[in-house]
């Protein structure tokens, strides 16, 4: 019976561990927003060539974006996490790009925009979970969230979060 509440106990610390990352991503504290998003670019782009190991698509995901941002709402900063990461799913798994572009920027406000170059939307995209959840986050702060093809090929991904907390 010990045994049991003993594994009880571990199964609970992981539920709680996933639950606090999913509210707050660890990076984000340690190492900051770009950090944490260059960080995450470079592990989805080793994800896409280890996937495709032998395979001549590689992709090469490059970060532009101040070294260092100002600080940011907590709230804006993960949105801006989770975004980004969600987008560079979408470009892993479906688009077959060789190349994205992840660009920060703050004006009045954090704009991010994630472009590929691969096969772009499809004619009629059934809606994901993803998109649908990069649009979420951004409406829940007054921001916006465009996702559209582009006329050069691939897919671009625009962004725009309000710095303040006001909805």
């Amino acid at each position: 019976m010990l045994a049991e509440l003993e594994n009880s106990i571990k199964a609970a610390l992981v539920d709680i561990r996933r639950l606090v990352y999913d509210l707050r991503p660890p990076a984000l504290d340690e190492f900051g927003l770009v950090t944490a998003i260059r960080e995450t670019a470079a592990q989805y782009s080793a994800l896409r060539e280890a996937a495709n190991s032998g395979d001549a698509r590689r992709l090469s995901i490059c970060v532009d974006a101040p070294e260092q941002l100002p600080p940011l709402p907590a709230a804006v900063e993960v949105a801006a996490y989770r975004i980004v990461q969600e987008a560079l799913t979408n470009v892993v798994r479906h688009s077959q790009a060789r190349t994205c572009l992840v660009r920060l920027k703050l004006e009045d406000r954090l704009i991010i925009e994630i472009s590929d170059d691969g096969r772009g939307l499809p004619a009629a995209p059934h809606g994901g979970v993803g998109l649908t959840s990069m649009r979420e986050r951004a409406a829940e702060l007054g921001g916006t969230c465009e996702i559209e093809a582009r006329r050069t090929g691939g897919t671009r991904v625009l962004v725009q979060l309000p710095l303040t907390n006001e909805v």
